[in-house]
């Protein structure tokens, strides 16, 4: 935008005492492992093994990890 950062903290700063608030929304995304989709697969998944049939693996250790 071409503005110094003396110029947008100023802005900034107008806007907060103005307002009384912080003049835009503060949001983190949601971790993708508790989606929906990830959520509904793993319930099908713990629903395949409570009924047998699930398969057993060993896991593989990587070296380094």
């Amino acid at each position: 935008m071409g503005l110094s950062m003396t110029t947008a903290f100023t802005i900034f700063a107008t806007k907060v005492t103005k307002e009384k608030r912080i003049p835009f929304d503060v949001a983190v995304d949601p971790d993708p492992f508790y989606s929906e989709v990830n959520m509904e697969r793993l319930r099908r998944g713990i629903e395949a093994l409570n009924n047998g049939k699930g398969i057993e693996r060993e896991l593989i250790a990587v070296d380094g990890e």
